[in-house]
């Protein structure tokens, strides 16, 4: 684990963000402790937790830390800068981070979720150079960052800080082409500047996993025996320079069919590869809000509330049906946006759409849709 050079066949991930949960909500320890069990009797090690997970850090404490030797496991964990007040913060964080996950040092420290609106704080606060001083004391084993923005700003990031050993993008067959996301772009950025990639999303959060993706019978039809999540991990896996590939895996099943993609891996063919453009195509024509993100809405809404994010939260329910799913990317992302029910109903973004969208009503629609349990 001293070298951070991708393997033959990637690390299989185990990322805690979604971690399983009882009926009341409460977080299910024991469930937890026979996922980690299994991960680890595998053959796997790769942990991937953040600060503004909920409970998250904890739990890893708990299910593994406090069971398993510190040198059967690398974990990563993420410094937020959204919320950090000042300077100081980012040393507090880190020291909060290793005290919930009780270990004396981490084996990666990344900066979280760059290529949102907190970057700005990046050189006032010097978090690249923080990031080096954990190193250099040996508190953060390897150094690098979790990415959501264009190519252009990825090769800036990279240039300015070239020894960043590792970078995590968001990379799965739906958004590999997708304008917006820039996956493939991304990924040919990183690999422009020889860094290996940990992939988050491979399965866009659980959506492709086919679980009320009605695209998926093409996959089904075409092989029965096989997952509809196994698809995703084959398509990421079959890139060059992966080091670790994330399944927010929340109960045993999950990880046992991903130990089973992982242990009898084979890439996709070509005909496979564009039987998932088909999938593409198909989840791309369910009629949906037509949003562009040219965010001219931003500009004008008094709150400057993140409205794209709305209306692409909003066509990921009409294209996947998934409730749960949905609403546990909403509850994350407002932990530092505004919420949707926060719309003041002025009417200022709709007259500056060039897509002409009734905004105000879909907002609406969200609130009642993913907002239910925050009000209950």
């Amino acid at each position: 684990m001293s070298e951070l050079i991708p393997a033959k066949l990637p690390n299989l991930g185990f990322g805690n963000m979604r971690m399983p949960k009882k009926e009341d909500g409460t977080p299910d320890t024991g469930t937890m402790y026979n996922m980690i069990d299994s991960y680890l009797a595998a053959g796997y090690n790769y942990f991937d937790t953040a600060y503004i997970y909920p409970g998250s850090e904890e739990m890893l404490r708990k299910a593994l830390v406090e069971r398993y030797p510190r040198d059967k496991f690398f974990i990563t964990t993420k410094l937020h800068l959204g919320e950090c007040r000042k300077k100081e913060d980012m040393q507090k964080q880190f020291e909060t981070s290793c005290a919930r996950l009780g270990v004396d040092y981490v084996d990666m420290y990344f900066l979280h979720g760059l290529g949102e609106s907190y970057d700005e704080k990046i050189k006032p606060y010097g978090a690249f150079d923080f990031l080096r001083s954990l190193r250099d004391q040996g508190l953060a084993k390897h150094i690098g960052f979790s990415f959501h923005g264009k190519a252009d700003y990825l090769d800036e990031l990279l240039t300015e800080n070239p020894d960043m050993e590792l970078v995590q993008l968001q990379i799965n067959y739906l958004d590999w082409e997708d304008g917006k996301v820039q996956a493939r772009l991304n990924y040919e950025t990183a690999r422009r500047h020889g860094k290996p990639i940990s992939v988050m999303e491979p399965c866009k959060g659980g959506l492709l996993a086919g679980v009320g993706m009605e695209a998926s019978n093409l996959l089904t039809d075409y092989n029965p025996d096989a997952s509809i999540a196994s698809w995703a991990f084959r398509f990421v896996a079959g890139l060059d320079g992966i080091f670790a590939i994330l399944s927010g895996m929340s109960c045993l099943e999950q990880v046992e069919d991903n130990i089973k993609t992982f242990r009898n891996f084979t890439p996709l063919t070509e005909e496979e590869r564009a039987l998932t453009l088909k999938v593409v195509e198909a989840v791309s024509n369910v009629p949906g809000v037509p949003c562009t993100g040219c965010e001219y809405c931003m500009n004008a809404c008094p709150l400057h509330m993140n409205i794209p994010y709305f209306m692409k939260e909003y066509n990921a329910l009409q294209r996947f049906r998934n409730l749960e799913i949905s609403r546990h990317s909403y509850k994350m992302m407002i932990m530092s946006v505004r919420k949707a029910s926060e719309c003041i109903e002025c009417h200022n973004c709709e007259k500056r759409c060039p897509q002409h969208i009734e905004i105000t009503k879909y907002m609406k629609e969200l609130v009642e849709k993913l907002e239910v349990e925050e009000s209950s």
